[in-house]
């Protein structure tokens, strides 16, 4: 039986992450270069000692201004990410959530002052009994340590609850937490290899969380 639902962050309640990617494939390109997905993929949904400006200098082989490309970067970032509102259907399952007595929290890999001061600007930090960040653990995704404690914090079993990622990292965080996963992913991490998961859905506007519950309840 379902009592929690607990969300992912980037990506899938802000699409923070196809921005983030299509802004550093921008300046990869200024410098005729090229970020593969299948490079970047990796490090979605967790923490990576991987540095995009090392890989930028690496592959156009000359010395660059990383402290130059990352102001630029940051600026263009927090101006596309300002006008970003929450994912299709985010705010309706947070409605339903509560019209159907779910428990309701947030595990993200990221640092609390990130996620809540964006749940702020979206007036949603209300709507989550529990929020678990990388100040939490210290191992975030794929490790299960973050869903686990979310779960621990509303006090129910894992098995009780359906996690919502984006990211493969962020799936197998959950999977290995023996919590039920459904994905949505973005356009970025559509195409990535995730592990087995109990539903995928394209938007959380294209089926109602009631439906979604006994689906996932049989």
């Amino acid at each position: 039986m379902i009592k929690a639902i607990i969300f992912d962050f980037d990506g899938l309640i802000l699409d923070t992450e196809t921005h983030e990617y299509e802004v550093l494939s921008e300046i990869f390109k200024e410098h005729d270069c090229e970020l593969p997905l299948s490079i970047w993929g990796k490090v979605i949904g967790t923490k990576s000692d991987f540095s995009p400006y090392t890989y930028l200098q690496e592959q156009a082989n000359k010395v660059i201004d990383e402290n130059r490309i990352k102001k630029q970067q940051e600026e263009r970032f927090s101006k596309r990410i300002h006008l970003e509102k929450a994912r299709p259907g985010v705010v309706d399952y947070l409605i339903a959530a509560k019209e159907l007595g779910l428990k309701i929290g947030l595990a993200s890999s990221s640092s609390y002052n990130w996620v809540s001061s964006h749940l702020k600007r979206l007036n949603l930090l209300d709507e989550f009994e529990c929020i678990r960040t990388s100040d939490h653990v210290d191992q975030v995704k794929p490790d299960p340590a973050l869903y686990l404690e979310a779960a621990k914090c509303l006090n129910v079993d894992p098995k009780e609850c359906i996690a919502f990622e984006d990211s493969a990292n962020g799936a197998l965080a959950a999977k290995r937490a023996g919590m039920k996963c459904v994905i949505v992913p973005n356009s970025v991490t559509k195409n990535l290899d995730f592990c087995e998961v109990d539903h995928r859905l394209e938007t959380m506007a294209a089926m109602k969380l009631q439906e979604l519950v006994m689906f996932l309840n049989k």
